[in-house]
């Protein structure tokens, strides 16, 4: 298997991936001054290695999205603010001349076109809420399914987080990587009052978010397989894992356990596992995990089962019928939806089901185009599934369209296009809950455009867009990354969305705050831009991490471990890097 593409703008670095061994003194230690003294200008390299800034691909800017991350749970929602034009969907500039930049003149008209648009245009950590299904809180710990869509005629200034008086961060601690033999998961990580939660080797472990210091460790008989985004309102969550411990590096024990973890005492509260339907068959395997409210949902090629959260009591199992349809998955949150699959292999039929978590009877249900293979359960409440319909995206991203579905009756609200070529989430084509870069609330999906060439000499830049769940437009909202910085959602907080800006190869990154009515952006926290520090932060992919903020405390975290090459034995990797302005 080979590695996942290192992202982009990024500083070369030895090893692929890889952070630096940190300068004597640690993180932070004083540099030597470069020629000329501080502050003295330092010329891009004449021959930049991978991660420097590039002049501009031809054609479509961007790459492939990567892997799953983790997002947060529901709030109460919101409509959209009335009095927003609508306006086409975005295209990103058009560069003439092959590689080259746009003219004065152009610059000039797009200026003056943006300045027409904003003339019209204008006119968790612990974000606890009841969801009226005895409730999965709004976190910093769930992602795109965890949406925010109520009432009220303007949007804006709900966020909890706020601006600290410095916003510069420093390291806060960081956490070696654990040497492996082989590919190895490390799905799952989790913000509680106390504690930051992380999956490891054949274990989970709580550390004191400001030190890193081990608070308790859950000591596992195998591997986590499949971690929940969701936390419940006491602080617990679910996990998959393997049976038995692997023996040798090819030795990949089945995914066949379900427990609920005390995210507060460090306990697994209970191990459950499922035998099949039939007389001497063997216990089903999971390749995914979710939670809504006080029901487990764990779902995989074998089909699925509910447990209950606080007792492990099996609530419902859906049964492979004569036709041989399955649950294929589950997203959770504030809803559980299953995406269910019939027909054969060459000619499947798709549904996604609103479910009673208790009894897991459909409430509703959504007939999937044809030509749709694979679904992704972006938000549960209100209901976002995307698909790439008829494998059109042609990008790897498992994203061609988004269908807004009326989670009551089971009608089609609207269909999203969302080029592949335009937007940069993405969907694991395989999971259903594993959507990342794109978060559901105020009535409206906020999703990230392709990296494109910016407006200075070195560098790409993005945006975050949205479109109105009900009408499927694009609205007037944009949130512009700024000049060699590209920006990714990462979470709803109230009405505000947080993002992460990736930074170019000679800063740190930044998280901000986007207000939804206004989308005015605020400085949460900026990273140390030191080479040392750069480097590890750059190690981490925010395709292939897992990015967690709240309270003024930032976590990266890896979610795949593998054996280290040769010739990167001896170069530092990290598990977790963490950040704090407190």
């Amino acid at each position: 298997m080979t590695q996942p593409p290192q992202p982009p703008n990024e500083p070369p670095q030895e090893g692929f991936g890889a952070p630096q061994e940190p300068p004597a003194g640690g993180f932070g230690a004083p540099q030597d001054p470069p020629p000329g003294g501080f502050g003295a200008p330092v010329p891009p390299p004449t021959n930049p290695q991978y991660g420097y800034p590039q002049p501009p691909p031809q054609g479509p800017p961007g790459q492939p999205p990567g892997g799953p991350g983790y997002g947060y749970p529901v709030q109460p929602g919101q409509q959209p603010g009335y009095g927003y034009p609508y306006q086409p969907p975005y295209q990103p500039p058009q560069q003439s001349g092959g590689r080259g930049k746009l003219t004065a003149q152009t610059q000039i008209i797009i200026a003056a076109a943006v300045a027409v648009v904003l003339i019209i245009g204008a006119g968790i950590w612990f974000a606890s809420s009841g969801d009226g299904d005895g409730g999965t809180k709004a976190d910093t710990n769930s992602g795109s399914s965890g949406a925010s869509d109520g009432g009220g005629k303007g949007i804006g200034g709900g966020g909890k987080e706020k601006a600290p008086a410095d916003t510069r961060s420093e390291v806060a601690f960081q956490l070696p990587a654990p040497k492996v033999t082989d590919i190895t998961a490390v799905d799952g990580s989790w913000i509680t009052g106390t504690a930051y939660v992380k999956t490891g080797v054949n274990e989970i472990v709580g550390y004191d978010p400001a030190q890193g210091s081990p608070l308790w460790a859950i000591p596992l008989p195998g591997q986590v397989c499949a971690a929940s985004r969701h936390v419940s309102e006491d602080n617990r969550t679910a996990i998959a894992f393997e049976a038995a411990r692997r023996t040798a590096a090819s030795d990949y024990q089945p995914c066949t356990e379900v427990g609920a973890v005390d995210l507060e005492t460090g306990k697994l509260l209970w191990t459950k596992s499922v035998k099949g339907s039939n007389a001497g068959d063997e216990k089903v395997r999971f390749s995914e995990i979710t939670l809504s409210g006080t029901t487990i949902a764990a779902g995989g090629t074998d089909g699925g089962a509910a447990f209950d959260l606080a007792t492990g009591k099996s609530l419902w199992k859906p049964e492979v019928n004569a036709e041989g349809c399955y649950d294929m998955g589950y997203g959770g949150g504030a809803g559980l939806v299953a995406v269910r699959k019939c027909g054969s292999y060459d000619d499947p039929q798709l549904s996604v089901e609103n479910l009673n978590p208790l009894s897991g009877a459909p409430v509703s249900s959504y007939k999937m185009p044809s030509g749709v293979e694979y679904a992704s359960v972006v938000s549960t409440r209100p209901l976002v599934v995307a698909a790439d319909v008829g494998d059109t995206a042609g990008d790897g991203s498992g994203i061609s369209d988004l269908f807004s579905i009326d989670e009551k009756s089971g009608k089609l609200r609207a269909k999203i296009p969302a080029d592949a070529d335009t937007y940069a989430a993405r969907c694991a084509a395989t999971e259903v809950e594993s959507c990342q870069h794109l978060v559901v609330g105020n009535g409206r999906i906020y999703l990230p455009t392709e990296e494109h060439e910016g407006g200075g000499e070195y560098g790409n830049t993005n945006e975050i867009l949205s479109f109105d769940l009900a009408t499927g437009k694009a609205t007037s909202d944009r949130a512009d990354a700024g000049d060699r910085y590209t920006m990714v959602p990462l979470r709803m907080d109230g009405t505000d969305i947080i993002a992460y800006k990736r930074p170019p190869y000679d800063k740190g990154g930044q998280i901000v705050s986007i207000d939804g009515g206004t989308f005015k952006q605020t400085l949460l926290m900026e990273n140390p831009a030191d080479e040392s520090v750069r480097d590890a932060e750059s190690g981490f992919s925010a395709d292939y991490a897992e990015i967690l903020y709240g309270d003024g405390r930032m976590f990266l975290s890896e979610v795949m471990l593998s054996k280290p090459s040769v010739s990167s034995q001896d170069e530092k990797a990290y598990l977790v890097l963490a950040f704090s302005t407190t």
